[in-house]
């Protein structure tokens, strides 16, 4: 609880505030040990991540933390043990003091791809929802952002954030273990937030685009990537069973429908500003994700479509005004 008090008392006051009377149940709730018998072994692992003194913190242009002559090579040894005992590492990558956290995702090219589209995030409060380990929530803080917060509902992403969060030290960055249904409803309270891999996982997606635009002040924007398929508008794949080995993929539009979804539920200013295939590349098995990635979810005597038959990931980042 310790590493949300500050964000519970700094957000009595504003128009946060009913969120963060129902933070510590949330708190209690999503990290709670008797739902997730892995979870005291990545807390162990947390509280024996050492923090060396960091003389130098590089958000904007990558995650960076430290350099190796900060700490001795003992102390980088514990650290290298600490954080790969929270293996997979999914989203980053991540430097801390020399170790490189080669992680499933090149979460950086997305955030390369975007940044220059979307309203400056200077001073600017964010909402990130499905954040993974929050890699994207220190980019945005890098970017100038005032005030950032996530939400995922796994444990080991919230775990894996609080050790970059550890190394770092005090920032105005939280990581939440929440889903979007437990975000208070038509809050109108940020000012950016980004939906990135979120809306092909629920069944309903119009619940979510309206969820998404209750969290945003007036004028405020919406950055939504999600998978997409080529086609004319009205046109949806909808996976009999599994979409790339996922088995929770529910719709997947083509751009022109989804920029009428968006216009549906009321955004205005809709753009799309960013189609982009899935390279094996982007997406891969690595030291720090050992499991299958990519390119076991492809057919391997086409590269242009997944195991199932249907086409190959492919992912657009569309920004709408609230």
């Amino acid at each position: 609880m310790e590493y949300y008090q500050d964000l519970i008392e700094n957000l009595k006051g504003t128009n946060l505030a009913a969120w963060a009377e129902r933070i510590p149940a949330q708190i209690s709730d999503g990290l709670s040990t008797k739902r997730f018998g892995d979870l005291p072994a990545w807390i162990s692992a947390l509280e024996q991540l050492p923090a060396p003194v960091t003389k130098t913190i590089e958000l904007k242009d990558r995650v960076e933390i430290g350099a190796p002559g900060d700490a001795s090579v003992a102390t980088l040894k514990s650290m290298e043990d600490a954080l790969r005992a929270l293996i997979p590492w999914r989203k980053g990558p991540y430097t801390v003091h020399g170790i490189h956290i080669d992680t499933e995702w090149r979460s950086d090219w997305k955030w390369h791809r975007l940044i220059d589209h979307i309203a400056p995030l200077h001073d600017r409060t964010v909402l990130d929802v499905g954040c993974g380990n929050g890699y994207h929530c220190w980019r945005a803080l890098g970017a100038g952002a005032k005030r950032v917060i996530g939400i995922d509902p796994s444990p080991r992403f919230i775990v894996q954030f609080a050790m970059m969060k550890k190394l770092i030290g005090a920032a105005p960055v939280h990581v939440l273990p929440v889903t979007m249904e437990q975000v208070p409803a038509n809050l109108q309270a940020f000012d950016t937030t980004f939906s990135m891999g979120v809306l092909y996982h629920r069944r309903s997606p119009f619940d979510h685009l309206k969820e998404l635009k209750e969290t945003l002040t007036l004028g405020g924007e919406l950055v939504l990537e999600t998978l997409v398929v080529d086609g004319p508008e009205g046109h949806v794949l909808v996976p009999k069973k599994r979409y790339a080995m996922m088995n929770n993929v529910w719709f997947l539009p083509s751009c022109a429908t989804l920029h009428i979804w968006l216009e549906k539920i009321g955004f205005k200013k809709v753009k799309l500003i960013d189609v982009n295939e899935t390279t094996l590349e982007e997406q891969r098995s690595t030291q720090w994700m050992k499991f299958h990635s990519l390119e076991q979810f492809l057919d391997p005597n086409d590269r242009g479509k997944t195991i199932e038959g249907y086409p190959r990931p492919k992912r657009a980042v569309f920004t709408a005004e609230a």
